[in-house]
């Protein structure tokens, strides 16, 4: 392993992730026709996504390990392989999680600003606190509720129990569901899930906050998952 393939697994043991496999799961065609060796460019995306840092804080970083790298490289490397890492990532994690006999479920929402307008960003996490999935819609009802749900349960099949507040529209869309009977609401029952919202939020701040859905949505994404 060279000393950068080392970085970039220390730095994600850093996080609490030993995903050693991270190395070696994306296929060298990939990288194809890349000057850069791709132990740079994994470094480059996770530290981005990772950490709450701007391109340039990238950048910097990089340069601080003799790296020469641009930082619309960066945002070129992100745009082109983030979606990528987290899909593979994904994938493994939900053969983990399925295993599991006894699954509880976490589930919120938050609000986030566009170009001055309101969205909302769902998020589920387990009772381990791994991220299952994340979704921004323009409302907040039921109609948004039922879509993530279903989302979430397509690819995670159901857990046994769905830790939620006590907003009507979860009880709405788990009674259309027919799985009414997994919910729990509490006080304190959802901490897990608020909790999980504050990395995206220093991103959010880092990023000085995001311009369009589709940038948002794209991040959301990618976020949960690596």
């Amino acid at each position: 392993m060279t000393p950068l393939a080392g970085l970039v697994r220390r730095t994600l043991l850093e996080r609490g992730r030993a995903v050693a496999w991270f190395l070696h799961m994306t296929k060298p065609a990939s990288f194809k026709n890349f000057k850069t060796s791709p132990d740079i460019i994994r470094l480059a995306v996770m530290l981005y996504i990772r950490f709450p840092l701007s391109l340039r804080n990238v950048e910097d970083l990089l340069h601080e390990r003799g790296i020469d790298v641009n930082h619309e490289t960066v945002r070129y490397w992100w745009n082109r392989f983030g979606p990528m890492f987290a899909a593979e990532i994904r994938r493994k994690r939900v053969q983990q999680l399925r295993a599991f006999s006894k699954w509880k479920w976490h589930v919120d929402e938050v609000f986030v600003k566009v170009n001055g307008k309101r969205y909302y960003l769902w998020r589920a996490v387990d009772h381990e606190g791994e991220v299952l999935e994340a979704v921004v819609s323009k409302r907040r009802n039921k109609a948004a509720a039922l879509k993530f749900l279903r989302k979430l349960m397509k690819r995670h099949g159901c857990a046994e129990e769905i830790v939620t507040d006590r907003f009507a529209s979860y009880k709405a869309a788990l009674r259309e569901m027919g799985a009414l009977e997994k919910q729990q609401t509490g006080r304190w029952l959802n901490n897990r899930v608020e909790n999980s919202h504050l990395p995206f939020r220093r991103r959010e701040r880092a990023m000085q906050r995001f311009r369009r859905m589709r940038s948002l949505q794209k991040f959301a994404a990618v976020h949960s998952s690596v």
